[in-house]
């Protein structure tokens, strides 16, 4: 019998003089960043940055806010990132457990932060 080289579409490499093993999701993690326009954005070098803070007071207040937060897939950003931190990806996992506090009413900051954990620099490595 062969090796298993894809299982649960997540692909297994390995390295036998290294004695190394890794998982990639290479095609989902392209596929999220196409769905939410983020491949052409530059790659960050952490997830979230130190000190940020994000509160339930960067909710939209104005209608013209709720207006633009409604176009955004919030949830569904979320949902593909705690996707992804599962066994391939828990470098991102602190910082995605602080956006998905904000499903309820999120605001462009939230949005900000969701963006900067989809450029980090380790998840776009695997694609490029």
């Amino acid at each position: 019998m062969d090796e298993v080289a894809y299982i649960f579409r997540v692909k297994i490499s390995r390295n036998h003089s290294k004695k190394l093993l890794s998982l990639s999701r290479e095609n989902y993690f392209k596929k999220v960043l196409e769905w939410f326009n983020m491949l052409s954005y530059r790659p960050m070098d952490t997830p979230i940055i130190k000190g940020d803070a994000l509160s339930n007071r960067m909710s939209p207040e104005t209608p013209e806010q709720k207006a633009q937060m409604s176009r955004i897939s919030h949830a569904g950003a979320v949902g593909s990132l705690m996707y992804a931190m599962l066994c391939t990806r828990p470098n991102i996992c602190f910082a995605v457990s602080l956006v998905s506090r904000y499903q309820f009413d999120p605001g462009l900051a939230h949005w900000k932060a969701i963006r900067r954990i989809m450029s980090d620099k380790s998840l776009k490595s695997t694609l490029f």
